[in-house]
C-alpha cells in the first residue's frame, strides 16, 4: 500500500478534484492525505484574526465569502443530487461550527479548531464524490488517530494502534487529513503550516507503505528556482539528508518535517505532479549520488547577528553563553560562523529579536542586519571532493557574500546575501553548476 498526499492546488477546484480522483482510482488500494483546498487555510487564518481583534462582522464577511465559493465548487462537481446533498450537509456542519465561535471568547484553541475545518470539508468531499462514482471509499478521521505527544512529537504507538483499528474497514481507497491532529490533552492542533507532508509521512512509516508520494503542481524538486531562474529541471533522485537541506533552506515543494518519519524507516518519498502525472518526478531514498552537485535552494527572510567581544579571545564558555540566550528565547541558529573574536548567527525568527539584542549586548558589540537570504547548495560535498566549493564561490565571484557555512554537512555549502542579489546569485548557480 502507497501512502498519496495532494496539496490544496490539486483539490484547488472541481475540475482538479475530478482529475485526482482519476488518479487514484487507477493506481490501486491506497491511503489518500488530503491538504484543505488551496486559499481556504489562508482564509480560516483571517477569520481567526479577526475573531481575535473582536471584528465579528469582517470574521462573517470572510466566513461568507468561503462559503460561497464552495457552493459553486459542489455545484461544479456533483451531477448526482443525492451526493451533492450529503457534500452539502458535510460542508455546512463545518461552516456553522465556524460561525459557532464567533458567538464565545475566542482563543487559541478555539483557532485550531478553526483551522482544522478546512482539511475535515476537502475530504468529506472527495469522499462523497468517490462514492458517486462508484468508488468504495472509506474516510479515516485523523483526530481519531492522529496524535502528537507533550513534546509536539508524533505518538507512533497511539497512532499504529488507532489507525490499524480503522483499516480494518475494506476499501479500495482510503481518504484521510493532512495536517490536524490531537495533543496530549486530547484537543484539537495541528502539524503547522505544510503540516499534509508530515501527515503522510507519519502515516507511512506507521504502516511501511510501499512508498510515500508528495502530489503537487511541479514535476518533481528542481535543481534550482523556477520562479527565478530559467530552464530548471527536476532533479530525478535525492538522498533523504540532500531533500531535508534543500526542504529546510527554501525549497517550497516539500515540508521540511516530511523527510525524517520517512527516512528512519526507510520509506522512499516521491515528488510528482498532479497536472503531468505520468512525468518520473523526484525519487528521496537512502542512496546517495556521488560526485555530483544537485540543486540549489534559498531561504528568505534572514537576519544576520554578529557579536564581537574581546572577552571571547582564548575565553572558555563565551559561545555557551551566547547560544544559551538563543536557546532561552526558542528561537533557532540556521548558520553560524566564528573567529578569535567574534561569532555570526543568522535566525528566520525575530519574534525575540529584541530581547535577544538586549542580553548579547551584555557580552560585547551587537551588529543586526535584516532583510538577508540563505543561498544553499545541495549534493555530494564531502571533503574529498576537490573544488566544488571553488566551483560555488567562483560562481558567486560577483556577488558580495557575508557568511559562508561549509563542513557542518556532507551535503551543503551554505552563503548568507542580501535579497537584492538574490535573484542574479541563483542565476549565477545555474549558470556555473548545471548549464556548463
Amino acid at each position: 500500500m502507497k501512502v498519496l498526499k495532494f496539496g490544496g492546488t490539486s483539490v484547488g477546484s472541481a475540475q482538479r478534484i475530478k482529475n485526482v480522483a482519476e488518479l487514484v482510482t487507477k493506481r490501486g488500494k491506497n491511503i489518500i492525505v488530503l491538504s484543505a483546498m488551496s486559499g481556504t487555510t489562508n482564509s480560516l487564518v483571517q477569520i481567526s484574526e479577526k475573531l481575535h481583534n473582536e471584528d465579528i462582522d469582517g470574521a462573517y464577511g470572510v466566513i461568507e465569502g468561503l462559503k460561497q465559493k464552495y457552493a459553486r465548487t459542489l455545484e461544479e462537481l456533483f451531477e448526482n443530487k443525492e451526493y451533492l446533498a450529503v457534500a452539502k450537509e458535510k460542508v455546512q456542519a463545518c461552516f456553522d461550527f465556524i460561525r459557532l465561535h464567533t458567538m464565545s471568547n475566542f482563543s487559541e484553541r478555539y483557532e485550531k479548531e478553526i483551522l482544522a475545518q478546512g482539511e475535515l470539508m476537502s475530504t468529506n468531499i472527495m469522499h462523497a464524490y468517490l462514492q458517486s462514482i462508484g468508488v468504495k471509499s472509506v474516510l479515516l478521521p485523523a483526530l481519531e488517530y492522529m496524535r502528537i505527544d507533550e513534546n509536539g512529537e508524533p505518538d507512533y504507538d497511539y497512532i499504529k494502534d488507532h489507525l490499524f483499528t480503522l483499516l480494518k474497514v475494506d476499501a479500495d481507497i482510503y481518504i484521510t487529513q493532512g495536517f490536524i491532529c490531537r495533543n496530549a490533552e486530547g484537543d484539537i492542533d495541528n502539524l503547522q503550516r505544510g503540516g499534509s507532508d508530515y501527515s503522510a509521512s507519519i502515516i507511512g512509516a506507521v504502516i511501511s507503505a510501499e512508498e510515500v508520494q508528495i502530489w503537487t503542481d511541479i514535476d518533481g524538486m528542481h535543481n534550482n528556482d523556477p520562479r527565478y531562474v530559467e530552464n530548471t529541471s527536476p532533479v530525478k533522485e535525492l538522498a533523504f539528508e540532500e531533500a531535508a537541506e534543500l526542504a529546510y533552506f527554501g525549497a517550497k515543494i516539500l515540508h521540511p518535517t516530511c523527510v525524517r518519519p520517512a527516512q528512519e524507516h526507510n520509506i522512499p518519498v516521491r515528488l510528482l505532479n498532479t497536472m503531468l502525472p505520468e512525468a518520473y518526478g523526484t525519487l528521496i531514498h537512502n542512496v546517495t549520488e556521488t560526485n555530483r552537485i544537485k540543486a540549489v535552494a534559498a531561504k528568505d527572510g534572514i537576519t544576520s547577528i554578529k557579536i564581537k567581544s574581546g572577552r571571547m579571545l582564548l575565553a572558555c564558555g563565551f559561545l555557551k553563553k551566547v547560544f544559551e540566550i538563543f536557546e532561552d528565547n526558542r528561537t533557532a541558529i540556521d548558520m553560524v560562523t566564528t573567529s578569535e573574536v567574534g561569532v555570526s548567527v543568522t535566525v528566520d525568527n525575530t519574534k525575540s529579536l529584541d530581547c535577544i539584542i538586549s542580553e548579547l549586548e551584555t557580552l560585547g558589540e551587537v551588529t543586526v542586519e535584516q532583510d538577508m537570504v540563505i543561498v544553499c547548495v545541495v549534493g555530494d560535498l564531502k571533503w574529498q571532493n576537490r573544488g566544488f566549493e571553488a566551483d560555488v564561490l567562483n560562481a558567486l565571484r560577483t556577488i558580495p557574500v557575508r557568511m559562508i557555512s561549509y563542513g557542518g554537512s556532507n551535503h551543503n555549502i551554505s552563503v548568507l546575501i542580501h535579497k537584492n542579489d538574490k535573484i542574479e546569485a541563483l542565476n549565477l548557480l545555474s549558470e556555473h553548476l548545471f548549464n556548463k
